[in-house]
């Protein structure tokens, strides 16, 4: 994701900071397999996506507090499911995969 692509993204709620991919992330992106702006975007507005009404809500207090992380749970297909995590200090966004973390 370039600096143009972010620049493309909506107001945020919340500061992302700086937005990182792990590794499996960046090699599906490198090879055109995923693209991930679109889910960047909803965690950016808020769209927690694929959790629970107690996770959503948490969610919601952190970004009023500022005092927890903050999750997003996308299922984007049978084999893959993503995961945004932003610090509570809001300085890294993070995606990658379940098995990463």
């Amino acid at each position: 994701m370039t600096s143009e692509d972010l620049s493309q993204l909506p107001q945020p709620k919340f500061p992302a900071g700086k937005v990182v991919f792990s590794s499996s992330i960046t090699d599906l992106v490198e090879r055109g397999r995923f693209d991930p702006a679109r889910y960047l975007r909803r965690h950016l507005k808020g769209d927690w996506g694929d959790q629970c009404d107690a996770d959503w809500q948490s969610n919601d207090t952190a970004v009023k507090t500022g005092e927890e992380i903050l999750m997003s749970v996308y299922y984007i297909d049978p084999a893959l499911t993503l995961w945004i995590l932003t610090e509570s200090d809001r300085s890294v966004t993070t995606l990658m995969l379940p098995d990463e973390h």
